[in-house]
């Protein structure tokens, strides 16, 4: 708990003068609201000693003004501290969303996307509301209670004392609910992210689930999840129905006390009406704080388990980060070389020991079988992974010693998994490169080889690609991200199997298309398709992780290895389409 709170202090720090004026605010408010009773018991011993009309009507004077100055301290109280709360919330949110886009492949392996949205937004209000509405009220409600408790011991410490008497009871209450309270939310919360991944999964693999006709039992799964979050809020709703009336029960046996032995006092003649009336005034101004008590100790208990969650994103360092004192990172030539290089995943080796170098402005072919570590070679270059052994150099300089920024945007990559946003189809080439003109993004769309199908999009260049790029074909999501690795101009362009989508006619036009642009700049294809790779500058064979061949298309034929009996396969089979 404690750390906790000093990983949110530096967020509270930041509005240091709003938190003071609007502390402030409030205990001229609480102060303000403690003077009303006093106020009230003086008209009334005004009324009952006979005291003029002139000075009654000056108490009711008195007891309006005063009545509007907590008005107007407790209005600026609101809207300053939820104010802030709301500020907070914004800063956290988006210094959560700056660390989620920073962290590495493998931590978003490990997590669902629902529990990463269900703790952006449903635990982000939750510590909302601790730090807005549960600071506010606690800081109010614990003063209240003590000027109240304060002036009623001054006037009358047995009445004081005797409206005391519950007070053990409900810090007893307190703890024990709170810490129920506390454990149940954060259940209900890992449940939420349950749902929400389930929902993100089945929307993301709608037309999976249709043509395997899934509806119903993926309908049944979530209904079970849904009925089990039911569940579970309802014991968390049993709890809290149990824990808010024992506390106004112990306020009512107060009351009662408090009028019984003051009452007798009144006409025993110790203490006069208005004294009577201003105690049993202040004991309605308790009411509050004891039942916002249990609110309160509610609201703490769900931020503080929200904010846990919260920062257990915060926490995650980045596996792969720019170094503190990075080398220069000027006009990259396109030299990569591989020296040792070796990279293990939990379920063991992907790739190693390479050693492989690529000349500035080649274009270097690498095939393989299929998880034969050909996207982990090249998912080494912009450093989406970092090798366990062994340097990967840039130019000579080793590519972990570089600024990640200035590293990838010499980069343009085309992944195997073709990932676009809903956005317009201009908007997803320019993705990366915010000062892309129309001209340029054209331009990468006629090289890439989309322009014709997008003259024949209802508003062209405009349209609307739903989320993942769910209204284009395989073939144009590829040309797609095709054109926007192109956009960006870079000196170093990695085609992961871009082309596995497209036909081979449409694959010839684009390699045209792109023979004049990749001119002087390094290019790395991975294809299963010979046709793709073989005029490349040379040809690399993975298999199990290793090279096992290369050289030139006429050499590896020559050799009659692995790449020799693909192109063999794949030329009996043109044969076998054109009969």
């Amino acid at each position: 708990m404690l750390r906790n709170l000093k990983r949110i202090w530096p967020y509270l720090w930041k509005y240091r003068r709003g938190w003071a004026v609007g502390l402030s605010s409030l205990i001229l408010k609480d102060v303000t609201g403690a003077l009303l009773p006093l106020v009230v018991r003086y008209a009334i011993d005004a009324l009952t000693s006979g005291k003029r009309l002139q000075v009654i009507a000056g108490l009711a004077l008195l007891l309006i003004a005063v009545s509007l100055v907590k008005g107007f301290f407790q209005y600026w109280m609101r809207l300053i501290l939820v104010g802030i709360s709301r500020d907070v919330e914004y800063d956290i949110r988006n210094d959560l969303f700056g660390r989620l886009v920073t962290l590495s492949p493998g931590f978003f392996a490990r997590s669902q996307t629902g529990d990463l949205m269900a703790r952006s937004t449903n635990d982000l209000n939750a510590v909302r509301m601790m730090l807005g509405p549960g600071i506010m009220y606690w800081t109010e409600t614990s003063l209240t209670f003590l000027l109240a408790i304060g002036i009623m011991v001054f006037s009358d410490w047995r009445l004081a004392l005797l409206a005391l008497l519950p007070a053990p009871l409900v810090s007893f209450n307190v703890i024990f609910f709170g810490q129920r309270i506390h454990s149940r939310f954060q259940k209900i919360q890992e449940m939420f992210s349950d749902i929400s991944s389930r929902v993100q999964e089945n929307l993301s693999g709608v037309r999976m689930v249709r043509a395997f006709a899934q509806e119903d039992a993926e309908i049944r799964r979530f209904e079970k999840l849904n009925r089990a979050y039911i569940a579970q809020n309802l014991r968390l709703a049993r709890l809290q129905g149990t824990f808010e009336p024992l506390l106004e029960a112990l306020i009512g046996l107060t009351f009662v006390a408090v009028l019984w032995a003051g009452g007798r006092q009144v006409l025993q003649h110790r203490i006069s009406l208005g004294s009577f009336v201003m105690f049993n005034t202040y004991m309605s101004i308790l009411v509050w704080p004891m039942i916002a008590l249990g609110w309160v100790v509610n609201l703490m208990q769900r931020g503080t388990a929200s904010l846990t969650r919260i920062l257990e994103i915060l926490d995650q360092v980045p596996a792969i980060a720019t170094p503190p004192d990075p080398a220069p990172c000027g006009e990259v030539r396109g030299d990569i070389s591989f020296e040792n290089v070796t990279v293990e995943y939990p379920a063991g080796r992907a790739l190693g020991p390479i050693d492989l170098t690529i000349r500035a402005g080649s274009t270097v072919a690498i095939v393989g079988r299929t998880g034969s570590g050909k996207s982990t070679l090249v998912n080494l270059i912009p450093r989406l992974l970092d090798p366990n052994a062994g340097v990967v150099r840039l130019d000579g300089i080793d590519a972990r010693r570089l600024d990640l920024q200035s590293l990838r945007a010499q980069i343009g990559m085309v992944p195997q998994e073709t990932f676009l946003f809903s956005a317009t189809i201009a908007e997803n080439i320019a993705f990366g490169m915010e000062t892309a003109t129309r001209e340029a993004v054209e331009s990468a769309a006629e090289l890439a080889g989309l322009a014709s199908d997008i003259e024949g999009f209802p508003n062209g260049f405009e349209t609307m690609v739903g989320e993942r790029g769910l209204t284009l074909s395989g073939g144009q999501k590829q040309r797609t991200a095709i054109a926007r690795a192109l956009v960006l101009n870079p000196r170093i362009l990695i085609l992961d199997d871009a082309l596995s989508s497209v036909d081979t006619l449409t694959e010839d036009r684009i390699l045209s298309g792109l023979a004049h642009v990749v001119a002087g700049r390094t290019v790395i294809l991975i294809s299963h398709r010979v046709s793709t790779v073989r005029s490349a500058d040379e040809i690399v064979v993975l298999d199990k992780g290793r090279i096992v061949e290369r050289g030139t298309h006429e050499e590896l034929i020559a050799r009659a290895g692995y790449y020799a009996d693909l192109a063999q396969k794949q030329t009996l089979e043109e044969e076998l389409e054109a009969i």
